[in-house]
């Protein structure tokens, strides 16, 4: 019976992909052959499922098996040795077929399809002969001209030729150790390399060397024998399997690096014994080491000791924490050249001379502006802040917004503008040292610019101070502390100054708009009268009382223009409580207050309301001194000393303007209250330019915007030798109570202490302590 089969494939020169044993390959099959119909069933390969059994390369022997037919050669079988693994079964070889062989040349060559079994062995090429030589035998890989004899070739054993299936589809394929196999020497000719990542190890020939290892390869052209590529001269020196899993599981085969992995102390004592540091290695090695520990030495004890003795103590100059000398007393040099005394001050400006007794003062304190473009946000600056609020209290048209507020030209600029602003009319600047810088007593000077016209009125441009525990647009912090400046524990401390329905004077030498009471104030928070225990800022007294604390507010200007004279003016006042009967000053003498030059200053015909006493003079300005008219600059300021037997003596274009005695606030019997101060708790600047129809008439039509005023400078002077700069002096601390009620010092919306969950401390008055 002749059989037919398809014609060969085009010639190949690379190896073929592979028929893979494993379920990631892809096994590619050459078309199946065409057969005759009388052609004989081929009998299946029989897999013997032996998992634990699987042979090793290095463990290969081969045996005989010879064939009862003469025209058959013996062919070499191996025999596996036991191997555990749990990869892939043992596949065993069918049994011999017992039809007679058949030598018909056309289909020596031909491939058979995958056999069967759960991993759909491929068979290949060298398979020729009859059809019962077609059934799986499983042959082991050889190599082409590896060392040893070979078994001799047989008609059935000739090579294939290049190109035909048997280098497509080899005829044996190991389950553990290749993906592209080779037909043995004996019985398919010279085996080829498969392409993929896991191309396959050469496997040793018949006879091994004495170390139980052959270094014949698998040549990589057909027909080439004995030429390998760098590939398959790498793979065959080291244990690479197919499975990356399984490599480096042979520790007893020798690989080309083995001597860096078993170091051998017998073998490598020539390499380890001896040896001298004293190399150019060595001695680099040393050397870093010292560098090293040298640097270390110094950086950490040498550095130390070095700035202990080369340290220089600087002066606190009586001040603390930030805005010039913070907890730890160093003064601080920023990069905005701002310094407790600014570096641009100058020489000529160290020193002033006491206005009442001619004193010698030193400058502890200053900010010449000379830094353009400086910001006034919180944290941007140490001694100044602008607020961003409404200030709803004096009935304000404008919003506060710190964008108003910067430096430019060697000035302090602060502008108003017709702008809108989260519904205010207007927009513009307050700045403030509230809680950065502050002083007690001394002399304060201001040089400006005010804005606007001389003739126009309507703006509201003001300098002035405040006490620390109250800050400026904050309605929680000021109320019962603003503008009370009294240590006395009597009715003034009281709720509208009144206890049982009197004393007259309080109820009827007031307002007429509010039935003649003189005060709506709700009393002095923490006053002379708070029980011991109550919250309080303090310090307790020797006898176990407290002092009388407050916010009192000196303004060192509040611009103006008189409606009808058209001429500017500044108001110098004191603002006060408790108050006076009619919040009328005592007037009686030179002893209570001067003023200097009646003909530019007079009494202002405003002395308060229920909310506030006020002890004002008006004093004409320099009319060139406004921003439309020449912009120059005229200086204000006041110096004080605190007190019940001080003075503010005020300062007007470079002159004192007037002067206000301690006698001047003493007790008045009317309203039986005792001697108001002359502020003694620490003070800081504020400075603003506003908008309000409740400081007087507005000009509306002639106003022009922008507006703003130009502070040149701000200075602070106290007498040699009696410094006392700072928020929190020790007389008349204010951190620890600014620090226990942050709400009302932060949050401008809080308008009253009830407001923010605070009760007024207990009064020894009325209540019971």
């Amino acid at each position: 019976m002749s059989y037919s089969r398809p014609p060969p494939p085009p010639s190949s020169t690379g190896p073929s992909p592979r028929s893979s044993v494993y379920p990631f390959a892809q096994q590619r099959v050459p078309p199946p052959l065409a057969l005759a119909p009388s052609l004989p069933p081929r009998p299946p390969v029989q897999p013997a499922l032996q998992p634990q059994q699987l042979l090793r390369p290095d463990q290969q022997v081969w045996q005989s098996r010879s064939s009862p037919s003469a025209s058959s050669p013996e062919l070499l079988q191996p025999v596996p040795q036991p191997y555990t693994s749990t990869y892939l079964p043992q596949l065993q070889p069918s049994p011999a077929p017992s039809a007679p062989p058949s030598r018909e040349p056309s289909i020596r060559n031909s491939a058979v399809g995958a056999g069967a079994g759960p991993y759909g062995l491929g068979m290949g090429g060298g398979m020729a002969g009859s059809a019962q030589s077609s059934t799986a035998e499983l042959l082991p890989l050889h190599s082409a001209g590896a060392q040893g004899p070979s078994p001799p070739m047989g008609p059935r054993s000739r090579p294939s030729p290049p190109g035909s299936s048997g280098y497509r589809d080899s005829a044996y394929r190991s389950s553990a150790y290749s993906t592209n196999s080779a037909v043995s020497a004996s019985t398919a000719g010279p085996a080829v390399a498969g392409p993929g990542p896991y191309g396959h190890r050469p496997i040793s020939s018949v006879s091994e060397s004495d170390s139980g290892r052959s270094s014949a390869e698998v040549p990589l052209v057909p027909g080439a024998p004995g030429t390998h590529s760098r590939a398959t001269s790498i793979t065959s020196r080291f244990s690479l399997a197919p499975d990356p899993n399984s490599w480096g599981q042979f520790p007893d085969r020798e690989e080309a690096d083995d001597f860096l992995h078993t170091p051998d102390p017998k073998r490598d004592y020539r390499k380890d014994r001896g040896g001298n540091i004293f190399t150019l290695r060595g001695l680099q090695n040393i050397g870093c080491l010292i560098i090293l520990c040298t640097s270390l030495i110094v950086l950490f004890a040498g550095f130390p000791i070095i700035s202990f003795f080369e340290q220089h103590a600087q002066a606190t100059n009586g001040g603390y924490n930030i805005g010039g000398i913070n907890s730890t007393g160093q003064v601080p040099q920023l990069i905005s050249n701002v310094g407790i005394i600014d570096a641009a001050t100058p020489a000529s400006a160290m020193t002033h001379n006491g206005l009442m007794d001619g004193s010698p003062y030193e400058l502890v304190f200053s900010d010449e502006f000379e830094v353009d473009g400086r910001s006034f946000y919180p944290g941007d600056d140490p001694y100044w802040e602008a607020v961003n609020l409404h200030y709803w209290q004096t009935g304000n048209l404008e919003w506060y917004d710190p964008r108003a507020v910067t430096t430019a030209g060697g000035s302090l600029k602060i502008w108003l503008n017709d702008t809108a602003d989260r519904g205010e009319a207007y927009t513009g600047g307050m700045v403030a040292s509230w809680n950065k810088f502050c002083f007690t007593g001394g002399y304060v000077e201001v040089s400006v610019s005010l804005p606007g016209k001389s003739s126009v009125y309507g703006l509201w441009p003001a300098v002035w101070t405040m006490g620390n525990l109250g800050r400026a647009g904050y309605g929680g912090s000021l109320d019962g502390m603003w503008p009370y400046t009294y240590d006395t524990c009597d009715l003034g401390t009281l709720k509208n100054q009144t206890q049982d329905g009197g004393p007259p004077a309080a109820l009827t030498t007031g307002d007429p708009n509010w039935g003649g009471e003189l005060s709506f104030l709700p009393g002095q928070r923490v006053s002379a009268c708070t029980c011991p225990g109550e919250d309080h800022p303090g310090p307790m007294k020797a006898d176990g009382t407290f002092p009388g604390r407050s916010a009192p507010e000196v303004d060192i200007l509040e611009a103006q223009v008189d409606n009808g004279a058209r001429v500017g003016y500044v108001s110098q006042s004191a603002q006060l409580a408790p108050f006076d009967a009619g919040w009328q000053i005592n007037s009686t003498s030179d002893a209570d207050y001067q003023v200097y030059n009646t003909g530019i200053s007079d009494v202002n015909s405003y002395h308060g309301g229920v909310y506030q006493e006020a002890a004002s003079v008006l004093t004409q300005t320099n009319q060139q001194c406004y921003q439309q008219n020449s912009g120059c600059f005229s200086t204000y300021g006041f110096e004080i000393q605190p007190g019940d037997d001080g003075y503010i003596t005020w300062v007007s274009n470079g002159q004192p303007s007037w002067t206000l005695h301690a006698a001047a606030i003493g007790p008045n019997a009317d309203t039986k209250i005792g001697q108001r101060l002359i502020p003694e708790e620490p003070m800081y600047i504020i400075a603003n330019l506003g908008i309000s129809p409740s400081f007087g008439a507005i000009d509306f039509a002639n106003l022009v915007f922008p507006a703003y005023m130009l502070i040149d400078y701000v200075r602070v002077y106290q007498k040699t030798g009696s410094k006392n700069i700072g928020c929190d002096p020790v007389d008349h601390p204010t951190a620890r109570y600014i620090a226990e009620h942050p709400d009302v010092y932060n949050n401008p919306n809080i308008t009253t202490w009830e407001q923010a969950g605070q009760t007024f401390p207990k009064n020894r008055l009325v209540d019971q302590c």
